[in-house]
């Protein structure tokens, strides 16, 4: 059998999270509660939003989420329930079929209930409810929409589902703020996107983000751009000031190079040096010094996570007529294949009856902030 968590220990080195938190759905379940119900997560980009009276439904962890830019251009976000009967208020539409009920957002300005017409403001108070106005004891200037937080960091947009005891947000996002402070984040807009399917535990992906043990066996594309990354195993590595590229090398392309300008502002570490943030617990980012790869996960499931990974470039490049982002799309979908990949053998791994621990090794110190922060939010030992 595999070794015990002492005995990892007297070997020098920290124990992974029991296996039963990657691949049990009760484990699975208690995170959904603990953590995606009531910590900040990432759902897109502001841009997705980009007019008063644009609005999306989102399903996450098995919630139903309406998300909309009110009249004043600022973001509201509502449980997608009438307050009356509880009725969906935004339906699916079938593509190509005109919707068989009335309702939604109307005309960019209200959410009209398709069941029995109550309407809502888009910041989610009731305004008409139809032959109750002056009826005893109603209250429609009490009544408003189940209230979602919503909250914009660097152009990216998070959910909370229990606004009422949510985290400051400002304070969960104030470490990556300082750190990337240089960088136009909220301008970027994005110049192309690519959607994976990842047959893997979501904190599988987030632990193999969070060290670069793995980039030499793993990414040789990346280090012949890199170095650094396989040097020593990837270790004392420093983050706060970035890590180096190869002479001659300034991005994250295949070339190293790209005819794109540099981020006005950037420090002269931040011309040639990579930067990478992890904003748990569902949120990569990866800054080049003209542009950025964002990956934003969805677990779904304990053994699968969907990944959109979004590449954000300045207006001032995606405005000229020769923009091209290939260059670094085509070199990122190889890194994250290579990724994805391992993850996914990771997962499978975790499953062999001899498996109950993982090895995290001191160039692993990183991966121990995921171990930290689920058993924290759960309440739960990491020993399962």
């Amino acid at each position: 059998m595999s070794e015990t968590r002492a005995q990892l220990e007297q070997m020098g080195f920290e124990a992974s999270l029991h296996r039963d938190w990657y691949r049990d759905p009760a484990y699975y379940e208690r995170e959904r509660q603990a953590i995606f119900l009531r910590d900040w997560f990432c759902v897109g980009r502001a841009e997705d939003w980009a007019a008063p009276g644009d609005f999306r439904v989102l399903e996450p962890f098995g919630e139903n989420v309406l998300v909309v830019r009110n009249r004043e251009g600022d973001l509201r976000a509502f449980y997608n329930v009438c307050r009356h009967r509880g009725s969906r208020l935004c339906l699916p539409e079938t593509p190509g079929e005109k919707p068989v009920l009335r309702g939604g957002v109307m005309g960019g300005k209200l959410i009209r209930c398709p069941y029995h017409a109550w309407t809502y403001d888009l910041d989610g108070r009731l305004v008409n409810a139809p032959h109750l106005a002056g009826q005893e004891g109603f209250a429609p200037d009490e009544i408003h929409l189940h209230p979602v937080g919503v909250a914009e960091w660097g152009g990216f947009v998070f959910l909370n589902l229990t606004p009422g005891s949510a985290p400051d947000f400002s304070l969960e996002v104030s470490g990556p703020a300082q750190r990337l402070r240089r960088y136009p984040l909220a301008e970027l807009r994005v110049g192309r996107r690519i959607d994976y399917t990842v047959q893997a535990n979501w904190k599988v992906l987030c632990e193999n983000y969070n060290e670069c043990y793995h980039c030499g066996p793993v990414h040789p594309e990346l280090c012949a751009i890199v170095p650094r990354f396989r040097e020593q195993g990837g270790s004392n590595l420093d983050w706060e000031r970035g890590i180096e590229h190869r002479e001659g090398a300034t991005t994250f392309t295949a070339s190293g190079e790209s005819a794109r300008r540099s981020f006005p502002g950037l420090d002269e570490d931040e011309q040639t040096r990579h930067k990478g943030e992890l904003l748990l617990p569902n949120l990569f980012l990866s800054l080049s010094r003209d542009h950025a790869a964002a990956f934003i996960l969805e677990p779904c499931g304990p053994a699968r996570t969907e990944v959109a990974c979004l590449f954000l470039f300045e207006p001032h490049e995606m405005d000229k007529a020769d923009f091209d982002p290939s260059d670094v799309a085509d070199f990122w979908d190889i890194v994250n294949r290579q990724d994805w990949a391992v993850c996914e053998s990771v997962q499978q791994g975790m499953g062999a009856n001899v498996f109950d621990y993982g090895a995290l090794s001191p160039l692993e110190d990183w991966s121990l902030d995921v171990r930290r922060y689920v058993t924290e939010r759960t309440g739960l030992d990491a020993s399962g």
